[in-house]
Parts: C-alpha cells; structure tokens; sequence
C-alpha cells in the first residue's frame, strides 16, 4: 500500500508542474497575439490577385 502512496508524491508535483507550464505558455500566446485573427488567414488565399503567369 506504501508504495502506491509514493508515486503521488511524484505524480501530484509533475501534474502542478506542467499544468502551470501550459497555463503560463496559453498566456504568453494571447499576449503577444497569437490569437488576434483568426479568419483572415484561411482567407487570404481568396482575397489575393492573380498571378499572370504568361510573361
């Protein structure tokens, strides 16, 4: 039974651990605009001119 306790002491500390990291990581993105706009770009494609190839 010790033994299954014991991983919670390795586990619980990785868990606090990497969910901070992620918390941390999603608030860094938003800050510097990693989510500004995000239905311009899959429509950039339609709204750029054409490109006369004949030249």
């Amino acid at each position: 039974m010790e033994s299954r306790l014991e991983i919670l002491n390795i586990l619980i500390p990785m868990a606090l651990f990497l969910g901070s990291f992620f918390v941390f990581l999603f608030i860094w993105a938003t800050k510097s605009g990693q989510y500004d706009d995000l239905d311009t770009p899959s429509k950039r494609m339609l709204l750029e001119d054409e490109v006369d190839l004949k030249e």
